[in-house]
């Protein structure tokens, strides 16, 4: 059942974007750029980093595998 769904949402994203085209996509891709180069979008990211490095270090801590990978 799972495969089946898979493949059904990979034919319906297909179809879709093959129908979307060229134009669309160079859309997506500009609108990626430049919100990948939005400093705000920087500082975000960089807040989720530090985040997410601290839980895993508090994780590894509360299992007693304290040695960083």
């Amino acid at each position: 059942m799972a495969k089946l769904s898979f493949l059904a949402g990979f034919g319906a994203g297909y179809v879709l974007g093959a129908r979307a085209g060229r134009e669309r996509y160079e859309q997506i891709r500009q609108g990626w750029d430049r919100a990948k180069d939005d400093p705000r979008l920087q500082s975000l990211a960089g807040m989720a980093q530090a985040r997410a490095d601290d839980a895993l270090s508090s994780l590894r801590a509360k299992m007693g595998t304290d040695t960083p990978r």
